[in-house]
């Protein structure tokens, strides 16, 4: 009886099939490597650690909104390259600031937001200076010093026409 043996039987790492069926793990491997990199590389802090605090506060920031509709407040907000120039009027007789705080926040990215002091220039016009010039998308905020009132709304930076706020019923 004899025995013959083929000599076409190649090793394991030469056969084609082992490495087709180590491809897809292997693929996945470097998928989720790449994806913890964009995830440690695009970490912009957008989620607060107060979180609990600041849903507590929900309430008093809505009084705000609520003071500011029952002053019957409207703002115009002007820009011009970095200078920023506020209208502001009232339904009651108001006595307005003589300085008001306009926030502009980013809705991606931290690190643009900005907070700009408008001084009073007399007849409800307040004015200031941007840090930097804004473009695209950004949440408007206006309040006074003391935190009575704010109005809110969304900006497109870039067209022409001013922005117009108006107090929402809470």
């Amino acid at each position: 009886m004899s025995a013959t043996m083929t000599s076409d039987s190649k090793p394991w790492y030469k056969e084609p099939w082992p490495w087709i069926l180590m491809a897809g793990p292997g693929l996945v491997i470097i998928a989720a490597i790449f994806t913890i990199w964009i995830a440690v590389v695009s970490a912009d802090g957008l989620v607060a650690d107060d979180y609990y605090k600041q849903g507590l506060a929900m309430n008093q920031r809505l009084e705000r909104d609520h003071q500011a509709s029952q002053l019957g407040l409207h703002a115009d907000v002007m820009r011009a390259g970095l200078n920023v120039r506020l209208l502001i009027t009232a339904k009651e007789k108001v006595a307005l600031p003589e300085e008001i705080v306009l926030r502009l926040t980013h809705p991606t990215i931290d690190g643009r937001d900005q907070k700009v002091a408008l001084k009073s220039e007399g007849a409800g016009f307040y004015g200031g200076v941007l840090a930097e010039d804004v473009a695209g998308r950004w949440h408007v905020t206006l309040e006074d010093p003391a935190g009575q009132w704010r109005l809110q709304g969304e900006w497109q930076a870039g067209f022409d026409e001013p922005l117009r706020l108006d107090a929402k019923a809470g």
